[in-house]
């Protein structure tokens, strides 16, 4: 695979998705200010990320072949897409239980 491919696929399904670079003019006393900000906000990203995809785990393991008999997750490429896919299956098909869990999932999207 060449170089450039595997940057975009990094940057839209691997661990650089939804970034992107920015480049700004701060006064140098307050550059920490600024990194430490950026910092905090790519750590409540990959935060999120991570619940999403915790609650997509928990839902593929719990519901599995009632929700997804006819649906190819591999089709979708972002955990965004997947999310919201495997939450209306949720809500569509499943009992209470994944309905709560589905309405969980969108709700965290939505954040």
């Amino acid at each position: 695979m060449p170089v450039r491919d595997r940057i975009k696929r990094y940057r839209e399904s691997g661990g650089a998705a939804h970034l992107v670079r920015v480049e700004v003019l701060v006064p140098a006393s307050q550059r920490q200010d600024i990194l430490a900000s950026a910092a905090a906000m790519r750590d409540a990203h990959r935060d999120k990320r991570g619940r999403i995809q915790a609650l997509c785990d928990q839902a593929v393991t719990l519901y599995r072949l009632r929700i997804l008999d006819n649906i190819d997750l591999d089709r979708l490429h972002t955990l965004t897409d997947r999310a919201r896919v495997i939450a209306n299956a949720l809500m569509e098909r499943g009992d209470a239980r994944a309905f709560a869990l589905g309405r969980k999932l969108i709700a965290e999207l939505d954040e």
